[in-house]
């Protein structure tokens, strides 16, 4: 056999054994791939870790063994580090010898095996948040420390571990008289997280939300003053605070709209079991008067900001309930309605609480249990007939409104069927954009967004006044490999060409372009580069006049913030962030860096100060090219091969380029 067909697995058999097959025992799989357990390494998953101990605690108390929990954030004296502590006074966690490993207790087996737990034949639970056996285990196994102190039956018992591992024997203190459940104290292991910090303000607010999640919980908030950040102290994140509403969802509700004006100035809320003893459902809905919504969803006290089918139960049954009520009345119209029609705008908080789940991944962001999409909607429906029968001045007011958003939408329809039929057609903008009030070009700009979540977050952050904002759904077509039938049917590039209003190549117009600057506005990272090079070869190839006369623009968002007491910096990269340490703050200042993960986490008031206000920000105006000794021609012909080169058809070109620069890589960046 020729060698050009040999793998080298031919060449040399013994390259490839037994000997290289890993069996990861024990925690080892998650400290080796974090990621496929809690998402990441980075704030968001560190979060979670506490929140799966929460969920636990909250088990105890849904389950009707605890009505006390508390969640308390210390600074380790020997390092500094944050040291998190949940305690429940439940029944304890079991100590007695497991039946099939008997030379460990039960405690050792939960926090030192995955899929070990008592929620699989929900004997021990009806309803519980925690269903894969791997939460607690899998805090345990990226934790530093981790110590587990049980008081069970009137005695004291504790464990200590060790990223993952016991060291030592269950212990037994002795008697204990006045106290009782499980406490888990643990902090997390900086190889894995780095110096990543937890967010006390956020930890506060998970806290708040599962004591409005479930009425008979009381959960004690504590929290070293140290680890507060300064503008956060006070009501966005107290020292301490004692957590409890009678009122359940309808409270949380009330908080959240903070006095603003409703459509029905009394909330549709309330509770009810499920069907087939499968649970039950509470929830609390409004219509504020500005409709600026929103909607957040929980199962077994667990956030699924991703929805799910009890989130589709409840639309269904305020839906139905609705039409019925517009039949009762004689209104034909309430048959136009749609979902979206009655519950755009509206705000809403749903808690359902239901036997074996189903979530999509570990993490449960999205609730996929078939069934309960019909058993919430069947239970709010009844709810909601009664409602709506009772209030008959809200119920018509409510109607009304629903009916009028139907009948928008139909125009909507209708004038979209009807420029696409006419020769010449009306002005046609794309519908996720938001586009500024201001009536002339002079002064506007339009910022074209990487994804929804950046763009919602820019869409708040803007000026309506001169800002518009369009966000566009991830990379964009490469327009310079594209054929033209490929660019006709592409959404991304439909969306830019109708919004600026100019036309392209031939057709260009710079007197009908809407906007004085357009700016594009990624995330500030590798993706974010890759998709602000693809937009700019889109403008070079389409509208590269736009480009000469000075129009397109680069924003520059942080990457960073760093922190210490009242002085707040945003850095720009690494060397940028390197830099503010070393000028804008006194080397024994503890500085509290965090990184952006994208636009999208960005608060919207921050994103306004770094990124989209004139005052603030910086922009990179884009150039055909830099080289002030070229013409106007060669300087064209030179970013025409270059854009050949880089994005166009020939990959050869591009790998003929990676070849030529290789040697300019440094090596530590090879390392991440």
């Amino acid at each position: 056999m020729s060698d050009l067909f040999q793998t080298p697995a031919d060449q040399n058999p013994d390259a490839y054994s037994a000997k290289d097959i890993e069996v990861l025992e024990g925690l080892e799989p998650v400290r080796r791939r974090p990621g496929m357990y809690v998402g990441g390494t980075d704030e968001k998953a560190l979060h979670h870790l506490v929140a799966e101990l929460l969920d636990n605690a909250m088990d105890e108390a849904v389950a009707g063994h605890a009505n006390r929990i508390e969640l308390a954030l210390s600074s380790d004296p020997s390092d500094g580090a944050t040291v998190v502590k949940v305690h429940d006074n439940g029944r304890g966690i079991p100590v007695d010898a497991h039946p099939k490993y008997t030379d460990k207790s039960a405690l050792e087996v939960i926090f030192t095996t995955l899929h070990s737990g008592a929620k699989f034949a929900n004997k021990a639970y009806a309803t519980a948040g925690g269903l894969h056996g791997v939460g607690v285990s899998v805090v345990n196994a990226l934790a530093a420390e981790c110590t587990v102190e049980v008081a069970r039956e009137r005695k004291l018992y504790r464990q200590t571990f060790r990223k993952g591992t016991p060291v030592g024997k269950l212990e037994n203190l002795g008697q204990t008289q006045n106290r009782r459940g499980t406490t888990v104290t643990f902090k997390p292991d900086p190889e894995i997280f780095g110096h990543l910090r937890f967010k006390p303000v956020s930890l506060y607010r998970m806290a708040r939300s599962k004591a409005y999640l479930f009425k008979g919980v009381e959960i004690r908030w504590s929290c070293a003053p140290e680890l507060i950040p300064e503008g956060e102290r006070g009501t966005s994140c107290p020292e301490s605070a004692t957590l409890h509403y009678p009122g359940g969802l309808r409270d949380a509700l009330t908080d959240l709209l903070g006095g603003r004006s409703s459509l029905t100035p009394e909330p549709f809320a309330g509770e009810a079991k499920l069907a087939d003893d499968a649970g039950r459902v509470e929830w609390a809905v409004t219509w504020p008067a500005d409709e600026e919504g929103f909607a957040s969803s929980y199962c077994n006290t667990v956030p699924t900001p991703q929805g799910g089918t009890h989130e589709q139960g409840l639309k269904n049954g305020l839906l139905r309930g609705l039409k019925t009520y517009g039949e009762m009345v004689g209104n034909k119209k309430a048959q136009q309605v749609t979902g979206d029609d009655l519950l755009g705008g509206c705000a809403a908080l749903l808690s359902a609480f239901i036997r074996n789940p189903q979530f999509q991944g570990q993490t449960k962001e999205r609730l996929s249990t078939p069934e309960a999409a019909k058993l919430v909607e069947q239970a709010v429906k009844d709810h909601f007939d009664h409602w709506l029968a009772a209030h008959p001045e809200r119920s018509k007011a409510l109607l009304e409104r629903a009916i009028e958003r139907a009948e928008e939408r139909q125009r909507k329809r209708k004038e979209k069927e009807l420029n696409r039929k006419t020769a010449t057609r009306k002005l046609r903008l794309p519908g996720k954009l938001a586009d500024c009030a201001r009536n002339r070009s002079d002064g506007t700009e339009v910022f074209l967004v990487e994804g929804d979540s950046a763009g919602g977050s820019a869409k708040q952050a803007r000026n309506r006044e001169t800002q518009a904002v369009l966000p566009l759904r991830g990379k964009i077509l490469n327009v310079a490999s594209a054929s033209a039938d490929k660019m006709k049917a592409n959404q991304e590039v439909n969306d830019i060409t109708q919004a600026l209003g100019c036309g392209t190549r031939r057709t260009y117009d710079p007197d009908k372009l809407r906007y004085e600057r357009i700016i594009i506005m990624c995330d500030a990272d590798v993706d974010g580069a890759h998709i602000a090079s693809l937009l700019m070869t889109f403008f070079y190839k389409e509208m590269p006049q736009l480009i000469a006369d000075g129009r397109l623009y680069l924003a520059q968002p942080p990457l960073y913030r760093l922190s210490s007491g009242g002085t707040v910096r945003y850095a720009r990269d690494d060397a940028h962030k390197d830099e503010l340490l070393q000028s804008e703050f006194k080397k024994p200042e503890k500085v509290e860096i965090s990184r952006f993960k994208g636009l999208g986490e960005m608060p919207p008031a921050q994103l306004k100060e770094t990124t989209m206000d004139p005052k603030n920000r910086t922009l990179l105006r884009v150039t055909i090219t830099d080289d002030e000794t070229l013409d106007l021609e060669a300087a064209q012909e030179e970013t025409e091969n270059r854009v050949e080169q880089l994005m166009g058809r020939k990959p050869e070109r591009r790998f003929a380029f990676i070849q030529d620069r290789a040697r300019f890589v440094d090596n530590d960046a090879l390392d991440v």
